[in-house]
């Protein structure tokens, strides 16, 4: 009797010490938890006030950009009639002044440009 009493105690003692352990356990899981979402939270507000600056940013350079249009909204071709005129008044672009001009546009894009020139007379 005086055994079974012995092995009663220690298991007593050993399910406490597993209870004590467990409630650790959960304590230590729950602390993590907090410290990882914490970690991640604040990430999360660290990027969302890095994108708010930039979309502030573009918001500031759209703005700049449209004022700039705005300002610049003069028409810079000449109309088809004025074209007429100047090649009836005899006025030709020479070919050599006009490849240095274009030599920037892609061969497709000189191409339109001389074939506008030629059907609106300038350039023969």
């Amino acid at each position: 009797m005086e055994m079974e009493m012995e092995v009663t105690d220690e298991l007593s003692l050993v399910v406490a010490r597993l209870t004590t352990a467990a409630g650790l356990l959960e304590e230590t899981a729950e602390r993590i938890a907090g410290v990882e979402l914490h970690g991640s939270l604040e990430r999360v507000s660290a990027r969302e006030a890095e994108l708010e600056e930039r979309l502030t940013e573009a918001e500031a350079t759209i703005v700049a950009l449209r004022a700039e249009v705005g300002k610049s909204a003069v028409r810079k071709t000449t109309s088809g009639g004025t074209a007429s005129l100047v090649a009836k008044e005899g006025t030709a672009i020479e070919a050599g002044a006009l490849d240095a001009a274009l030599r920037s546009l892609s061969l497709e894009q000189r191409i339109a440009v001389k074939s506008e020139l030629i059907r609106a007379g300038l350039l023969g």
